[in-house]
């Protein structure tokens, strides 16, 4: 039975699991906020594609300073750009709750916070994710990454419940704004007892380029040709650019399942549809052990592809809301395993000089992804309807995501036992 369960040994080093610690309560309110928002735009506007264009608001950002953000923590003290990171992130968490407070109409307001926080994150992720092999070794990297997401997935499932019933209960958000705030006083602390990681010498012992456009440049320079980081960030792009729903939760939760126009019906609903995600992505973290003896990565990423288009495809002709949300619960699931194992090979195959442009990259793929596929699914939706938004997604998803490994062979191959970029 322990085989099956997380390997918690990343956590007995004291600054990982402070850092962990941290984010996993930093997460929950983040991913509060992150319900409120969708609803305070949805009231406002009834408007699919305007909740859609929440991701286009944060896309634009990670995608003009997500890069930058690599290029930073390779030519900084890494812990020091990840709290400076998390002070703005606080602070665009304050000015929601203030506009919140004051009854604001104004979506452009929301718009604008929701584009800042989307900034100071890819800014900051990138240093965050850079300092992990640092802290516990290249061995133990699947094992911290498969907890990384236990605690993003626990965020992610206690945090719209949470917020869902908050704002059904109250009718307001500013009680969930006002928690995203209390919990980013964690990250800070755990941000700020972290040792200084200052840059390593090169292998030439020159000493490395500062951050600007000639850096980032030499940072996508090394992705050119190596195949399987290329396919691993493609997979990505392709899953949740195409299968990612969650700009429709609140349409669906109002003309599927009878929500009949009740603002609080409607906020519970979207709280279980994002809890249900989370939900299926905790529970293959809690129980990946066995992950930690897979080698062929490459071939786990896509066996867990095809899962996740599947069942976004099945999900979108469902009308059981317990089957639906075990739909959504499989796809958290292969959603983790595919991040787990893409995450070991970009950190494991990159050298440490390198890690920080590319895990910026990672960022803009990672977290942008799911942003244009909220516009994605709030375009089509809104000009084929809800199910074709859904299903073709799902289809899609997984016929692309084949073509691309058909194509790219070496990454069905890829063995972490000698990791190749």
């Amino acid at each position: 039975m322990r085989s099956l369960l997380a390997d918690t040994r990343p956590l007995r080093v004291p600054e990982f699991r402070r850092l962990w610690t941290a984010w996993a309560v930093a997460n929950v309110g983040q991913q509060m906020t992150s319900v409120a928002v969708s609803l305070q735009v949805w009231y406002l506007t009834h408007s699919p594609l305007a909740v859609g264009a929440i991701g286009v608001c944060q896309f634009v950002p990670l995608v003009l300073l997500g890069l930058y953000g690599g290029a930073l923590s390779d030519a900084h003290d890494r812990r020091r750009v990840g709290l400076l990171a998390s002070v703005g992130l606080m602070a665009c968490s304050m000015v929601l709750l203030a506009q919140a407070l004051v009854g604001s109409d104004r979506t452009a307001i929301l718009y604008a916070v929701v584009a800042l926080q989307s900034a100071c994150f890819a800014l900051g992720n990138p240093a965050r994710q850079a300092m992990i092999p640092r802290l516990i070794g290249r061995d133990l990297l699947p094992a911290a990454n498969a907890l990384g997401m236990v605690s993003f997935n626990t965020g992610m499932t206690v945090g719209p419940l949470i917020a869902g019933a908050l704002v059904a209960a109250t009718n307001n958000v500013a009680f969930v704004y006002a928690a995203d705030v209390l919990a980013f006083t964690t990250v800070l602390y755990a941000t700020f007892k972290l040792p200084s990681m200052p840059p390593l010498p090169l292998a030439d012992g020159s000493a490395p380029r500062r951050a600007g456009l000639a850096s980032i440049v030499e940072g996508l320079t090394f992705l050119k040709g190596r195949t399987n980081l290329q396919v691993s960030l493609l997979i990505d792009v392709i899953a949740m650019v195409l299968g990612m729903p969650r700009a429709l939760f609140p349409a669906i939760a109002d003309m599927w399942f009878n929500a009949g126009g009740s603002q609080a019906r409607v906020s519970a609903l979207v709280g279980f549809f994002t809890a249900a995600i989370a939900i299926g992505a905790v529970a293959a973290g809690l129980l990946s052990g066995p992950l930690q003896r897979v080698h062929r990565h490459g071939r786990a990423v896509t066996v867990a592809v095809v899962v996740w288009g599947a069942a976004i495809a099945l999900f979108g002709v469902s009308r059981s809301l317990p089957l639906s949300l075990v739909c959504l619960a499989i796809a958290g699931a292969a959603d983790t395993v595919s991040a787990v194992f893409r995450s070991t090979m970009l950190q494991s195959a990159a050298p440490d000089e390198y890690r920080g442009r590319l895990q910026g990259v990672f960022t803009v793929v990672v977290a942008g992804g799911p942003r244009l596929g909220d516009l994605e699914a709030g375009a089509v939706a809104t000009a084929l309807g809800l199910v074709a938004s859904v299903v073709s997604g799902g289809v899609g998803c997984v016929v692309l995501a084949v073509a691309l490994v058909a194509w790219r062979r070496s990454f069905w191959h890829y063995d972490a036992r000698n990791p190749e970029p």
